[in-house]
This record gives structure tokens, sequence and C-alpha cells, in this order.
């Protein structure tokens, strides 16, 4: 078994298709499944499974998967500190819920870097598939929240896919909306007061669980709900509806935009606040590449100046 075709499987599975990948490794078709074919015999099992509609992922094929995903990027780190004379193009590659900091923290990582040759990627995307993304180590670090309502079923997904969480910051909640919503000149604001508006909220997909939602306060009833699959979406849904969501208040002007405010949540006995504990997810027992430290670096630079009602923690984590 070779890097070569490890490195050809896991293009395979990215793609869904012999063909795509064969373009994007500029191999011929036959050569690429020769080399897959010849892997699946060398393993004893088989990655894909092929139909008349393509070809996905075996089931030994998912586990293989993250097994070639975690050998081929600690090859790359070993190349990165020790090899010499060699161009390589670096990858680091981050998922996240919607945060406009971690999207931030990623321009930051970019402008420094300053290189001529790289292949970032940054995923906003549904909660699982920030865990899945990092558990095959499609993306090497995620970023999620943990509260007292998510944190037992989320902890337990974590460690079932050997995932660590640690703490960057603690936040109350805040009521996110339009600077001309009719709420957004108060000091804060009450669940009550919300009833009237729509909540805007991130769609899970498939598994649409209460314990993935990116809001915090899920657990609440809320009259009148809209989901979307995008943060420009979210924020269009604000303007032309009077809507809003619930957030860290932790907001990037500079990528947001000044059209939109973060008001305090204020709680009530059948609705109290409740603490968000952001943080970051990584494989356990995996070495973080140069990018991987410098990104966390920024994230705990940008929380840190951010205007919050919470501060820097990195003692919380979900190991048992």
């Amino acid at each position: 078994m070779t890097l070569q075709q490890l490195r050809y499987i896991i293009a395979v599975s990215e793609s869904g298709s012999l063909s795509k990948a064969s373009e994007v490794l500029y191999v011929s078709q036959p050569s690429l499944t020769a080399a897959v074919k010849e892997a699946e015999r060398e393993l004893g099992i088989t990655v894909f499974s092929r139909s008349s509609k393509g070809i996905s992922l075996t089931q030994d094929g998912k586990e293989f998967i993250q097994h070639a995903r975690q050998v081929c990027a600690q090859y790359e780190i070993m190349l990165d500190k020790f090899g010499k004379g060699t161009q390589r193009k670096t990858k680091f590659s981050v998922s996240a819920q919607h945060y406009s900091f971690a999207t931030k923290s990623f321009v930051e990582l970019v402008k420094k870097f300053g290189t001529a040759s790289y292949e970032f990627s940054i995923y906003e995307t549904k909660t699982l598939e920030v865990i899945e993304n990092v558990a095959s180590l499609k993306s090497e670090i995620g970023i999620l929240y943990l509260s007292d309502f998510n944190r037992k079923a989320v902890c337990k997904i974590l460690n079932a896919n050997s995932l660590s969480f640690s703490k960057l910051i603690d936040c109350k909640a805040y009521v996110y909306l339009w600077k001309n919503h009719p709420l957004a000149k108060k000091d804060s604001i009450s669940f009550e007061e919300l009833a009237e508006f729509p909540c805007i909220s991130f769609d899970q997909g498939g598994n649409s669980s209460f314990y993935f939602a990116e809001e915090i306060l899920t657990e609440n009833e809320y009259p009148k709900t809209i989901k979307t699959s995008d943060r420009a979406t979210s924020l269009n849904l604000m303007v032309g509806l009077c809507g809003y969501t619930l957030c860290s208040g932790i907001i990037c002007e500079e990528l947001n935009g000044h059209d939109f405010v973060a008001v305090p949540f204020r709680a009530d006995k059948d609705n109290p606040n409740s603490m968000m504990e952001i943080g970051y997810i990584v494989r356990k027992n995996i070495i973080l590449s140069r990018l991987g430290k410098e990104y966390i670096e920024q994230l705990k630079l940008y929380l840190h100046s951010a205007k919050n009602p919470g501060g820097l923690n990195q003692n919380s984590s979900c190991d048992n």
C-alpha cells in the first residue's frame, strides 16, 4: 500500500466519481481504477460499492477512509517539519458552525501564512458534518459549542469518534437582529417580546436533533420559525421579515457589516439564560500542524479582543 494509493482513494471518496477524481488528480481513469482495485485486493476489503448510479463507500470503506486521511495528514505534518528542499502545496482545512469569528480568524491565518502555493478550505456547515469532517480528517479542526442542554449528547458523539473538545470562551445568549428591527434599540430582549417575530435557525438536515442546533435555548418553543442553510440568507431574512436569531454576541462587523446588532437576551423564570461554551474539536492523539496551531491562536486573539461577556478558559473538555 502506497501513499499515492491512499490519496487516490481519498480523492475518489470526496468526488464520488472515478472520472471526476481522475480530472482532479490528472491521472487517466483506467490507471486510477487499477490503483484502487489493487489497493482493495491488498487490503482484502471492498472500499467502494459500484452501481449504475455511481460509486459510494462501503461500511468498511468509511472506516478505512478515516485511517487513510489520518495517515496522509500525519505524513504531511512530518514533511512540513522535517522535509528539506521540496516544494509542496501546503494544505489546511477547518469546519465550523456558522460563526463569523471563525471565518475572520481563517482570513487572518491566510494573510499571515503568505505563501504562493497553498490549498486551504473552510466549511460552514451542519453541526454533525463539523464532527464528521474532523473525525475523517477532512478538516483538522472543527468549531462548535456546548451547553448544559446539548453537552451529554454531543460529547457522546465526540468520544465515539475519538475527538476532544477544548473550550475557548464562555458566552451568554444574545438576540441578533437588523439594526432597524423594532426591538433593536432595547437594552435587553425577553422571550415574550420575540413571540411575534420569526426565529431564524440553521437547518441541520435529516439529523435535525435539538442537540445539534447552532442556536442556544433551542429547548424553548418558538411560535414562528424559519430554517435556512447559510449565513447570507439568514441576514437577508432578518431584514426582509424582521427575523432574529440567538447567538453568542460575538459578531465580526468587518465581515457581516454594520446593519445588525446583538442585544442581550433577558431571562425570566420560564426562559432562563444559558451559557455557551464555544471551542474547537480535534482528533485525539493527533499532532496539530503548524497551521492548525496558528489558527487556534488567531481564534484566541480575536475572541480575547472581541466585546463579549465571557473570558478565555481552556480547561473544559468532553474527555471521560
